[in-house]
């Protein structure tokens, strides 16, 4: 199954469980001390490389979801309860049971309506949202393929339950859309002038992050040298497209918009023409973008700095690859300030393994997963910065 967040986007070459769980300190940052890390496991997770246990998405409240690979390779979603942690499986129905096949959650809202994808057995993706009672509803994007590889991605649901992603054609090409909440649930296919139209070429809605409260969606779409721009589609259906200035124009470089918040400000990340990644914020207002290195990032082919998300105060999470090709996690304040780096104890040091962030909510509790040494995937929560106490004053002395 292709995951576009495993991927990274796509774009770039590019009982309850706390027995299995482990409450870690996660130590200080210039003496301030820095929230614990829960690590979790999904019930039947596989423990081979390529296997394991994926958080993607958290919602305002805590909630989390993702997907698990099991022992047979085959997907499923899940989501986990923040009060207890506990983690519910689920399939979507008509989801296949070989390898690669199944089910993906992608979106939560705050909720708790959750949105991804499955695969059937015929490898050709469907979009879902499944409501909190567990209820599935299934839907294809008209003009997706029904091909290997081809089919509907419905990777965001905001509160509203619009959905936002993508699908892929019979001829391979990727186009976005948009989906209302009401019944029968209207698609509005959209292609971003410029898109390439063939394989691999298209407009991509991001998984997970690309959809915001008022309907906006980010995104990127690939033009027929292979190349990545990022874009906006508004509202009323307006799209705007932007580079970054130094974003390489090779195939395989460019600009990618990730993530959007309820002001606007797009997050992101761009390739320059050495292949490193670099990251960057998009002003709502007047389209300003202030580019980022997050301190400890390599400066080779595939290393860097790679944000996905933004929340509504302006915060965003992502990794960052050092120059030995292990990933750690990262969050940066509004005003631009690196507030914490970490590691999830048990990541990998090897190539490729490490901590990966996905997604930090209003509060900044960030979910994602760890890469161990034996490359198996194992989800984290780390949880929400405490507020720093206010000192009393003291009173004044009675006369």
């Amino acid at each position: 199954m292709k995951n576009p967040k495993i991927l990274r986007n796509m774009f770039i070459s590019v009982g309850v469980l706390f027995a299995l769980a482990r409450l870690l300190a996660a130590g200080t940052i210039d003496g301030v001390p820095q929230p614990p890390i829960i690590t979790f496991d999904a019930p039947g997770a596989g423990t081979g490389p390529g296997q394991g246990t994926q958080g993607l998405t958290i919602n305002p409240g805590g909630v989390i979801a993702g997907d698990y690979v099991d022992a047979s390779s085959v997907f499923h979603g899940f989501r986990r309860a923040q009060d207890t942690g506990t983690i519910t499986p689920f399939d979507a129905p008509g989801a296949g049971t070989a390898p690669y096949e199944g089910t993906v959650a992608e979106s939560i809202n705050s909720a708790g309506v959750i949105a991804g994808l499955y695969t059937d057995q015929d490898a050709v993706f469907h979009g879902f949202v499944r409501d909190t009672e567990g209820t599935f509803t299934t839907f294809d994007a008209p003009g997706a393929g029904t091909g290997f590889d081809q089919g509907t991605e419905a990777g965001n649901i905001n509160t509203r339950g619009v959905t936002a992603g993508s699908y892929i054609d019979s001829s391979n090409v990727n186009h976005g859309f948009v989906r209302t909440p009401d019944p029968g649930g209207t698609i509005t296919p959209f292609d971003v002038t410029g898109a390439g139209a063939g394989p691999g070429q298209g407009t991509f809605v991001t998984a997970g992050d690309g959809l915001n409260e008022a309907g906006a969606t980010v995104g990127y779409y690939i033009d027929s040298n292979d190349v990545a721009h990022g874009f906006v589609r508004d509202t009323s259906g307006t799209i705007t497209t932007f580079n970054v200035t130094g974003a390489g124009t090779d195939p395989g470089q460019g600009t990618g918009a990730f993530g959007i918040n309820s002001a606007g400000t797009i997050v992101g990340g761009w390739i320059d023409a050495s292949n490193v990644e670099h990251g960057f914020v998009r002003d709502a207002n007047d389209g300003t973008i202030t580019t980022f290195d997050v301190p400890g990032g390599g400066t080779g082919p595939g290393q860097g700095s790679f944000p996905v998300n933004i929340n509504a105060s302006g915060a965003m999470t992502g990794d960052y690859v050092d120059a030995s090709d292990v990933s750690h996690g990262f969050l940066r304040a509004a005003d631009g300030t690196i507030t914490a780096t970490f590691d999830v104890p048990g990541g990998g040091t090897g190539s490729g393994q490490g901590t990966f962030a996905f997604c930090n909510n209003p509060r900044d509790a960030i979910t994602g997963y760890y890469v161990d040494s034996n490359n198996a995937w194992h989800g984290f929560l780390r949880a929400a910065p405490q507020p720093t106490p206010r000192p009393h004053p003291t009173p004044a002395p009675r006369p």
